[in-house]
């Protein structure tokens, strides 16, 4: 009961805070009514001034592990394992939230990593893409959010080069709302796997949400093969939202970036 209250509650607040594109903490479940913010550092609702748009957000500015980050130094770890994605067909639920486009999942997708197991909650993308490798930066990134029973945010985040064509992002794109709406498709069904690249290497790092109120503690697992969409889609998403969603990298400061085995 403790496990389905939980859900319930993060689920009733990624619906009523447009902000909380996904993960929450103590602090944000307090936020009824959050101010504005956008991805233009010209505005002052821009990311390098998130941390003085409310109290709650304080640590979007003070926090020393923040995300997204550029990947370069890396330590191979033989103590990660594998991620092993049980991730099934869930129906069409797409939310604009006027930051991104947000499928929402169904319960009863998870993934188990490192000996915690997470349920897969929704996904959504960043154009360019959040994380940069080697200082380098994708058309695009989706991230695929769960969470442990005990409250704990799981990422995994995948780049999106420019190549063939994304069928999902495309249906995701075509059946899109206005922002500020959400809609649920019938009888249309879409499954985050087909996000996924053959080979599930992944970097790990504890980080934070790439949102206010940017909260940290988020286990970030970031696979080091690619998928792709095409140009075209990368653009349409960018237009959507008035240029791209990217938070800039944030210090890596102390925090070490472990790699799994080949």
């Amino acid at each position: 009961m403790k496990s389905k209250n939980l859900r319930l509650g993060i689920a009733a607040l990624f619906a009523s805070a447009p902000l909380l594109m996904f993960g929450v903490s103590s602090s944000a479940m307090a936020v009824e009514t959050a101010p504005h913010f956008c991805y233009d550092d010209a505005l002052e609702c821009g990311p390098s001034n998130w941390g003085n748009l409310a109290d709650e957000w304080k640590v979007c500015a003070t926090g020393q592990n923040q995300s997204p980050i550029n990947i370069s130094r890396t330590k191979e770890s033989e103590r990660l394992s594998e991620i092993r994605f049980n991730w099934k067909s869930t129906p069409l639920k797409i939310k604009n939230n006027g930051h991104t486009l947000q499928v929402n999942y169904e319960p009863g997708s998870s993934i188990r990593v490192n000996g915690e197991t997470y349920q897969l909650l929704q996904f959504h993308f960043h154009s360019p893409s959040e994380h940069s490798v080697g200082g380098n930066q994708s058309p695009m990134e989706v991230h695929m959010v769960h969470v442990s029973d005990s409250g704990v945010l799981a990422v995994v985040g995948v780049m999106l080069d420019a190549g063939e064509a994304s069928h999902t992002l495309e249906e995701i794109i075509a059946n899109a709302p206005a922002e500020g709406g959400e809609v649920t498709i019938a009888d249309k069904y879409v499954n985050a796997s087909s996000f996924l690249p053959r080979e599930r290497e992944y970097w790990n790092y504890s980080g934070s949400l790439t949102t206010p109120p940017c909260s940290e503690g988020v286990r970030w697992h970031v696979l080091t093969h690619r998928t792709t969409v095409t140009h075209d889609q990368a653009d349409e998403f960018v237009h959507m939202f008035h240029g791209g969603n990217a938070r800039p990298v944030q210090p890596l400061n102390d925090r070490k970036v472990l790699r799994s085995d080949d």
